[in-house]
């Protein structure tokens, strides 16, 4: 059974730093393509940035620049290190593991996500 597990989240002032972890437990981490996604109130859940298990990413353009997702696929974990925070970047922060090899896996997976807000 996968589990992943985001941490990280805070409070933190505009234009500063935080780093999100995501912990993944399970195996075939290298079948999936991990993502974060982000949520803030009243609002739909969106794609942030993925990462392959080759270090291959995606990124919106809002964030880019400032957003930089890494893997470290010894630790099965993801990291979302976020620089120059912005009160639009407050939301809840979520984690997904996306099958990509069906020989592997099957389904896809979330986490419960970590609380991010940017104020002053």
């Amino acid at each position: 059974q996968v589990q992943l597990v985001e941490s990280g989240g805070d409070l933190v002032q505009p234009g500063g730093s935080l780093r999100l972890s995501c912990a993944y437990s399970g195996s075939s981490f290298s079948a999936y393509t991990v993502g974060w996604y982000r949520q803030a109130p009243g609002e739909q859940r969106e794609l942030v940035t993925t990462i392959t298990s080759r270090g291959i990413t995606n990124i919106i353009d809002s964030v880019k620049g400032r957003f930089t997702i890494s893997r470290d696929n010894a630790k099965n974990t993801v990291y979302l290190q976020m620089n120059s925070l912005k009160p639009e970047d407050t939301a809840v922060y979520y984690c997904n593991a996306r099958c990509i090899v069906r020989l592997l896996c099957k389904s896809d997976y979330w986490g419960r996500g970590t609380q991010v807000t940017v104020s002053s």
